[in-house]
């Protein structure tokens, strides 16, 4: 059988094996790559562009946009040219930057996350300290925490997995590289050390799950406190976007890694790996604009500064 020294490439789940359905795939995952481009893209623009969105809030929004792209970018891209050549092969080297990136930047994601939870709940429950509580070194340092948690916990799980001897071949049953198809190959009882680090990175991802429920706690109890309706309207709308998000992420993240035992199937596991993998990234732009006339405004002058441009 193959190990890990002899092994030079390895071949991702195919989506579909006609011709004609690959290039349908190729044009659907194109359409989505751009959409997800344009979106965080014009974030991105708005929030460096626009010195009143220069704002803790919008700070972590530009930083989230970032990592969705950096995120799609992971997986996506090379599913596309699988598609449109009709190839399965990623070289090995290549399979271990997709499960470095893809870790690091779901894990800083993940991270932003809860980083945005305390800002949310700074602004609602305790708004007479928000600008000292959340000042631009504050803010910069927790940004850095959380890039910087993503980038140790890509790193411990990468280094973990790769060192692992593959026996079972080298066919991934994923349309990307993912450390639990990693192990499928690797020999049995090899893996041990790096289930350990899944566990502490599940208490780590826990803990923050905690802390986001607590923080929505007690952001819902101080909402429901305000005399205004007015007020109350408005904290609810600048809570609902980051609330959608971090749902989103949440339950597809639950759905793909939790499912019981007699949902799992190949088509199922390829089909709930992209939502979780490409649908946030994508979608996240839409919840955070669909509410927020600040930055549908911002957008809007983007556009037109532009079209004056040329």
């Amino acid at each position: 059988m193959p190990n890990s020294s002899s092994i030079t490439e390895f071949l991702l789940l195919a989506f579909a094996d006609t011709r004609e359905l690959q290039l349908l795939h190729f044009a659907l995952f194109l359409g989505i790559y751009l959409a997800a481009l344009l979106g965080n893209g014009l974030i991105l623009s708005a929030v460096a562009c626009h010195h009143h969105l220069h704002t803790p809030m919008y700070f972590f929004l530009l930083n989230l946009a970032l990592l969705d792209l950096g995120c799609i970018s992971t997986t996506l891209p090379k599913a596309m040219a699988n598609a449109l050549w009709d190839t399965r092969a990623i070289s090995y080297q290549g399979c271990a930057a997709q499960v470095f990136l893809f870790v690091f930047l779901m894990s800083a994601e993940y991270s932003l996350l809860t980083v945005m939870a305390y800002d949310r709940y700074v602004a609602i429950c305790k708004p007479l300290h928000y600008g000292s509580l959340l000042g631009s070194r504050a803010c910069a340092q927790m940004a850095a925490a959380a890039w910087g948690s993503g980038f140790l916990n890509a790193v411990l799980h990468t280094a973990n997995t790769f060192s692992l001897p593959l026996c079972q071949g080298n066919a991934v049953d994923q349309f990307f590289c993912e450390i639990p198809c990693i192990l499928k190959l690797s020999c049995s009882d090899a893996y041990l050390g790096e289930v350990g680090a899944l566990i502490f990175t599940v208490c780590l991802a826990f803990g923050c799950f905690v802390f986001i429920v607590f923080s929505y706690m007690q952001i819902f109890r101080a909402v429901l406190r305000m005399p205004s309706e007015q007020g109350r309207h408005k904290a609810f709308s600048t809570c609902l976007p980051h609330l959608a998000v971090v749902s989103l992420f949440l339950s597809t993240i639950i759905f793909a890694y939790f499912k019981p035992p007699f949902l799992s199937s190949p088509a199922l596991n390829l089909e709930v790996s992209f939502l979780y993998s490409v649908l946030p990234p994508a979608v996240n732009p839409v919840l955070y604009s669909m509410r927020n006339k600040v930055l549908k405004n911002a957008v809007r002058i983007f556009f037109e500064y532009m079209l004056l441009r040329k």
